[in-house]
């Protein structure tokens, strides 16, 4: 006999445990791809210094965004701290995105890559963490 999932019961252990695991690659993903924003723009900013130039950014800038980029990157990491750096993070894509708005690269490729790592730290988030998914449940 095959049963049907109801919209309304409770996941089973196996799916939630896939969850869990699609959760952690999306924000470890997310980690690994902010780590190295923020270790270039501390340690190799003449490597993406043409982009800041672009988007209207002092070089001497870098010294202050590696770190930043770094805290939301370990407060987003560590699941105490996840929802705050999860925050964080999205309002720092969000002004990459306003960059470029800015000066005209709507639908650029700095700019899609920002969105997509906003969206991967949410949906990393809501895969792994029973909290998220209960205050923002997508079927009732």
């Amino acid at each position: 006999m095959s049963e049907t999932m109801n919209p309304h019961q409770a996941p089973d252990a196996m799916t939630l445990h896939r969850a869990l695991w699609a959760g952690r690659i999306m924000s470890a993903f997310v980690v690994i791809a902010l780590v190295a924003d923020g270790t270039i723009q501390l340690f190799a900013p003449a490597q993406i210094a043409s982009m800041l130039q672009e988007t209207g950014f002092a070089m001497d800038l870098t010294h202050v965004v590696g770190p930043i980029i770094l805290a939301c990157a370990i407060l987003y990491a560590i699941p105490a701290t996840a929802v705050l750096g999860a925050i964080l993070v999205t309002g720092f894509l969000g002004g990459a995105i306003c960059a470029h708005v800015r000066i005209g690269e709507l639908g650029s490729p700095p700019e899609i890559v920002s969105l997509l790592l906003g969206a991967l730290t949410w949906g990393g988030l809501y895969a792994r963490d029973p909290r998220i998914r209960a205050l923002l449940p997508l079927n009732r």
